[in-house]
């Protein structure tokens, strides 16, 4: 493995700004390649968005339970680096690969025979359910090069390199931009494959981001052991990985839910609402994404750090992160707010859905500082070992704020109130976040010995399994 990117010395900020900003434009690449999509199959007319509409939530399963073992491999193996272990570091990579290749297998096969009767249950007309099949065929074996690259990713992000895996994010974008048009609709002598081509573009891009993480992680890292591994050993690291990956994966469906939520809520105000409530959520999303690539960042910060014992670079960390979400946040307010019409203009001509978006975009900015804080805390715990208080805080989030406080937003002061319900529970879950901080990380070794009595040291808790 690389030692350039030990994590466990130098400047905090300096080192977080390293990891952060090639996975900015990683993410940007993520959300292109999705926009991307889109676009193209809407020229195509209304049936085919709707069919690739309907695939959108057996999708973000997928992509859920691909990023929940990717942050479990990534929070392990990070831990392992810390700990100097290079022998687990290679286990832990070696067979994250295996568990994500084995729920592949069980996931395409049951996908496979379901295709007809799970799309006529959420709905598909026989019209849209021979589109559906027609991109799902194809999408379904494609899912290997779905979930082993997103497992390979994190864990390059592991060694402290983001680079690399920001690049690979960016080739397969790039990759899907090419080939979406050329599929698509037949272009320059390609077959003109309409559903097919987009799900098949998609699937030669994901390959070529499969090709290029195992490239990395065998050549240049040596993080892959090809010795046939003791199964107690490879049960053990399964293990390690899933108590991560399950409870941050049923987190990431909570997403889905909570929009779910707001567009029930925004339609019974005509669907000028729910478009607003739509364009809203996209604009928030591009200036959201410096804030999650820092959130990933810190798992690999983290990781490295607890695993060495170095509790006052992790608090320290927290802290520089914290300001960071704040000061950025803010500013992202304030940009918003001043420029709200012009930007809602570039979504809708009708002044209807423009004042909705003004009205978004006045709003739930006024959160988005904390709701900051609430996502670095989350990555933080899933990198020391704490998915279960990570899953707990993202329910409280949901059933006790989210849910109540847009419902009770909604009947007071309609729409307006819908979106204040949302921006309140980001601030009343980040302060949630800022005390949780304050009293399990407020100070390290000669600071505070009683985080050692709160967060065990990681080779403290292995000697109790």
């Amino acid at each position: 493995m690389s030692r350039s990117a030990n994590l466990t010395t130098g400047p905090i900020s300096k080192t977080l700004t390293r990891l952060t900003l090639p996975m900015v434009a990683g993410f940007a690449a993520g959300i292109t390649f999705n926009l991307v999509d889109t676009i193209y199959v809407g020229r195509l007319g209304t049936e085919s968005l709707a069919a690739i509409s309907f695939t959108f939530p057996v999708v973000m399963l997928i992509v859920s339970l691909s990023v929940g073992l990717g942050l479990g491999a990534g929070s392990t193996i990070s831990r392992a680096i810390g700990r100097g272990n290079t022998h687990r570091v290679r286990r832990l990579a070696t067979d994250g690969l295996t568990l994500a290749m084995s729920l592949t297998i069980v996931f395409v096969t049951i996908g496979m025979l379901t295709i007809r009767p799970l799309f006529t249950l959420l709905g598909a007309t026989p019209d849209i359910l021979e589109l559906i099949h027609q991109y799902m065929i194809i999408w379904y074996p494609g899912m290997l090069f779905v979930i082993i690259p997103m497992m390979g990713n994190h864990a390059i992000r592991a060694t402290g390199d983001t680079l690399y895996p920001g690049m690979i994010m960016v080739v397969g974008s790039m990759t899907n931009l090419i080939l979406d048009p050329l599929l698509i609709f037949g272009l320059l002598g390609f077959p003109r494959m309409e559903l097919a081509g987009a799900a098949l573009a998609t699937v030669i891009a994901r390959s070529v981001t499969l090709v290029m993480s195992l490239y990395i992680l065998t050549r240049r890292e040596h993080m892959i052991d090809f010795s046939f591994p003791r199964i107690r050993e490879m049960i053990r690291s399964w293990k390690d990985i899933l108590y991560i990956g399950i409870p941050a994966a049923a987190t990431n469906l909570l997403f889905p839910l909570s929009m779910g939520v707001v567009t029930y809520l925004a339609s019974r105000f005509g669907p000028e609402a729910v478009g607003a409530v739509g364009a809203g959520l996209r604009i928030e999303s591009f200036a959201f994404i410096v804030i999650i690539a820092l959130s990933t960042a810190m798992v690999p910060f983290t990781g490295q750090n607890w695993g060495a014992g170095r509790f006052d670079r992790v608090y320290d960390g927290l802290m520089h992160s914290h300001r960071f979400t704040v000061w950025w946040g803010m500013g992202c307010w304030i940009l918003f707010v001043v420029f709200a019409r012009p930007i809602a203009s570039l979504f809708s001509r009708d002044p209807i859905v423009i004042a909705y978006i003004v009205i978004y975009l006045f709003i739930m900015p006024a959160g988005l500082s904390l709701q900051g804080v609430f996502q670095v805390i989350g990555a933080t715990l899933n990198a020391i070992n704490r998915p279960i208080d990570s899953a707990v805080l993202n329910v409280i989030r949901m059933f006790v704020f989210y849910i109540p406080l847009t419902l009770l937003g909604t009947f007071l002061f309609g729409f307006p109130g819908i979106i204040g319900g949302i921006a309140l529970t980001n601030i009343i879950t980040g302060f949630m976040g800022l005390f949780w901080t304050a009293r399990t990380c407020k100070e390290s070794e000669g600071r505070s010995p009683r985080v050692s009595e709160i967060w065990p040291c990681p080779e403290e808790e292995e000697a109790t399994l």
